[in-house]
C-alpha cells in the first residue's frame, strides 16, 4: 500500500506511468528526451545570440519560442521525474499553482508566438519590399511582449480560480502535472461556467491563431508557387514546411485537448496528447528548425565547428 504523505491542501499527481519495468524503461526514454530537447533549444537561443547574421526578426522569434519550450519541460518533467523516482506523488497547494500557472502561460504565449512566426513568413515572401517596416525589431519586440504578457495574464486568471475552487475529499489529478481541466473532475461544484472559459479561451489563444496561421499559408503558398525563380520557390516553401510542421505537431493535441467535452475526454488519453506539446515538440522543434534551415547549419559551421567537412 503505497503512502502519500498528503497534507490537507496538498494535491496528488497519479502520473504517467505504472511504477513497473515498463514504466521505469518509459521514463529514462522522457529523461533522454528532457536532456535531448534542453540540449537543442539552448544551443538554438546560443547560435542565435552569438552569430550576427541570425540577429533578423525571424531568428529572434525563433530564440523565444526555444526559451518557451524550455520553460515548457523545466515546468512539467523534473516534477513527474521526482515523484515517479521517490514514490511520493504529491505536490503543495502552492506547487501546483505555480506548475499551473507556468504552463498556462507558456502553453497560451506560445500558440501567439507561433501566429507572429506565420506573419513573419508571410510579409517575407508577399510583401518583400514592405518587410523591413512592418517587421522592424520595435514591431518584433511588440509581438514577443504581447505574446508574454497575454498568456501570463490569461494564466493567471485561470490558475486564480482554479485554486480557488472547494475540493472534496480526494484530491488526487489523474494527470503527470496541474493541468486545471484534470483538476475540474475534483471539485465539490458545478464548473460549467469555467468550462465554458476554458473553451472561450482555448479559442481564443490557439484555435484563432491556428485559424490565422492556416490562412496566411495559404496565401503564402499561392505566392510561392507563382515564384519565377525555382531557387526562391524553393527556399521559400522550404521554410514554410518547417514552421507548418511545428504548428501541427504543437495546435493539434492541444486544440482536440482542450476543444472537446468534458464527457468525450479520457485521463488515458489526455496524458498521452499532453506528452506531444510538453515533451515531444519541444525535441522536435530544434530539429526540425536546424536541419532544415541552411542558416542554422552555417551558423553551428561558425560557432560550434561541426558541419565543416561537408565544405
Amino acid at each position: 500500500m503505497e503512502k502519500w504523505n498528503q497534507t490537507s491542501n496538498d494535491f496528488i499527481l497519479l502520473g504517467l506511468f505504472l511504477p513497473n519495468q515498463t514504466g521505469r524503461l518509459l521514463l529514462l526514454l522522457i529523461i533522454l528526451i528532457f536532456f535531448l530537447a534542453s540540449l537543442g533549444n539552448s544551443a538554438m537561443i546560443y547560435l542565435i545570440c552569438l552569430d550576427p547574421r541570425l540577429h533578423t526578426p525571424m531568428y529572434f522569434l525563433l530564440s523565444q519560442l526555444s526559451l518557451m519550450d524550455l520553460m515548457y519541460l523545466s515546468t512539467t518533467v523534473p516534477k513527474m521525474v521526482f515523484n515517479f523516482l521517490s514514490g511520493q506523488k504529491g505536490i503543495s497547494y502552492l506547487g501546483c499553482g505555480v506548475q499551473s500557472f507556468f504552463f498556462l502561460t507558456m502553453a497560451c504565449s506560445e500558440g501567439l508566438l507561433l501566429a507572429s512566426m506565420a506573419y513573419d513568413r508571410y510579409v517575407a515572401i508577399c510583401h518583400p519590399l514592405h518587410y523591413c517596416i512592418r517587421m522592424s525589431k520595435r514591431m518584433c519586440m511588440k509581438m514577443i511582449m504581447g505574446s508574454w504578457i497575454l498568456g501570463s495574464i490569461n494564466s493567471l486568471a485561470h490558475t486564480v480560480y482554479a485554486l480557488h475552487i472547494p475540493y472534496c475529499q480526494s484530491r488526487a489529478i489523474d494527470h503527470f502535472f496541474c493541468d486545471v481541466p484534470a483538476m475540474l473532475p475534483l471539485a465539490c461544484m458545478d464548473t460549467w461556467v469555467y468550462e465554458y472559459m476554458v473553451f472561450v479561451s482555448t479559442s481564443l489563444f490557439l484555435l484563432l491563431p491556428f485559424l490565422g496561421i492556416t490562412a496566411s499559408y495559404g496565401r503564402v503558398l499561392f505566392a510561392v508557387y507563382h515564384m519565377r525563380s525555382k531557387d526562391g520557390r524553393k527556399k521559400a516553401f522550404t521554410t514554410c514546411s518547417t514552421h507548418l510542421t511545428v504548428v501541427t505537431f504543437y495546435y493539434a493535441p492541444f486544440v482536440y485537448t482542450y476543444l472537446r467535452p468534458r464527457n468525450l475526454r479520457s485521463p488515458a488519453e489526455d496524458k498521452i496528447l499532453a506528452v506531444f506539446y510538453t515533451i515531444l515538440t519541444p525535441m522536435l522543434n530544434p530539429i526540425i528548425y536546424s536541419l532544415r534551415n541552411k542558416e542554422v547549419l552555417g551558423a553551428m559551421t561558425r560557432v560550434f565547428g561541426i558541419f565543416s567537412s561537408t565544405k
